[in-house]
């Protein structure tokens, strides 16, 4: 089989097949040539360099990111052919010398893949829900899998359980640790205006964000001060690729049992990319005059 007529094929098992814009998508042949047989599949979060090295290891000439190969909205290439990048031209050379070809599945898979129970779910979050052992307690819009109600608990045990399940070194708390927790939901992006994300919390009662992106002010600084009313608001926070990884996870499975079960197919951790340095005691205000 052709890597070409494979892609074909994993884009025909998506909802998205038919729907998503061939000319618009983010899902595009990103690096190699497609017109060459099919030796094996690495699923992946984000094609770093140890993911592609991965691929050579295993024999496989397909890697499958869910996000972009060269730091940039649709991989655009030519402001990075004109810099020159160093980083650039070796990830390049790299790839060429190993004959490795990067298709990107994002707007497919988050357009729905099936179930174990014949529904179409977005693959991503459905994948993360289930790896946390969340999937029971999905509520709203049951194809999105971004809202939940939990046993009652706390942002400070949320946050623990997500770093063991998912394999992290930590993750990150605003609001008080304490804060109990029932209603967590998984926001769109937080790029900076909040305004629905906040109403959101307020009128659905929502004690926790999970939030994938996060920058300190607009629903960082509503939460603190929510908090500091007494109210339960939280967010837990580990990025982005840590959070949507598992959603990879689920789609290597589904390639290996059900859309190519004679192609060796392998999930490959892009992995925690941050390191956590601390300090010991409490911030303290200090008397200036």
């Amino acid at each position: 089989m052709l890597i070409r007529q494979a892609i074909q094929k994993i884009k025909a098992f998506h909802r998205g097949n038919g729907a998503t814009n061939p000319l618009t998508t983010r899902d595009q042949l990103l690096f190699g040539d497609a017109d060459q047989e099919l030796t094996g599949i690495i699923v992946t979060q984000w094609a770093s360099m140890n993911v592609i090295e991965e691929a050579v290891e295993k024999g496989a000439n397909l890697v499958i990111s869910h996000e972009a190969l060269f730091w940039n909205h649709g991989d655009h290439r030519e402001w990075l052919d004109n810099t020159p990048n160093s980083v650039y031209k070796e990830k390049v050379k790299r790839l060429e010398n190993y004959g490795i070809v990067v298709w990107r599945d994002h707007d497919f898979i988050h357009s729905g893949m099936p179930d174990e129970k014949g529904g179409w779910r977005d693959g991503i979050f459905y994948g993360l829900a289930r790896q946390l052992g969340w999937d029971s307690y999905v509520i709203g819009d049951t194809t999105k899998y971004r809202l939940f109600d939990l046993p009652q608990t706390t942002a400070e045990e949320i946050a623990s359980h997500i770093i063991n399940s998912l394999d992290l070194r930590g993750a990150k708390i605003i609001g008080f640790p304490e804060t109990v927790v029932k209603r967590v939901c998984i926001p769109h992006h937080n790029l900076g205006d909040a305004k629905d994300d906040i109403i959101m919390m307020e009128r659905d009662h929502v004690d926790l964000m999970l939030a994938m992106e996060l920058i300190d002010f607009t629903l960082s600084e509503y939460v603190r001060d929510a908090a500091e009313f007494d109210q339960s608001r939280a967010i837990v926070t580990v990025g982005h690729f840590n959070t949507e990884e598992y959603g990879m996870k689920y789609l290597a499975e589904i390639l290996a049992s059900k859309m190519l079960p004679d192609v060796k197919v392998t999930f490959a951790k892009t992995g925690d990319m941050y390191h956590y340095a601390f300090r010991a005691g409490k911030s303290t205000s200090v008397q200036l005059n």
